[in-house]
């Protein structure tokens, strides 16, 4: 699937933990992100990964982890 910046997404799966998006990312607990929580792409970072902005803050995901809403 192809995303663009602002496209509105959500999980479509839980995660084990969250990447932040940071100049030194860390590991964060699921818990921050509800799996029905929508979030706003803020960058794409490789074909791979996008950054997602949520309430609780930015976090590096996997394409293949996110639908488009």
């Amino acid at each position: 699937m192809s995303f663009k910046l602002k496209d509105k997404v959500k999980l479509i799966m839980p995660l084990p933990y969250l990447k932040t998006s940071e100049n030194m990312p860390m590991l964060r607990p699921p818990d921050l992100v509800d799996i029905d929580e929508i979030g706003q792409i803020s960058a794409i970072v490789s074909p791979d990964t996008v950054e997602v902005t949520f309430r609780r803050g930015k976090f590096l995901i996997a394409v293949d982890k996110l639908s488009q809403i």
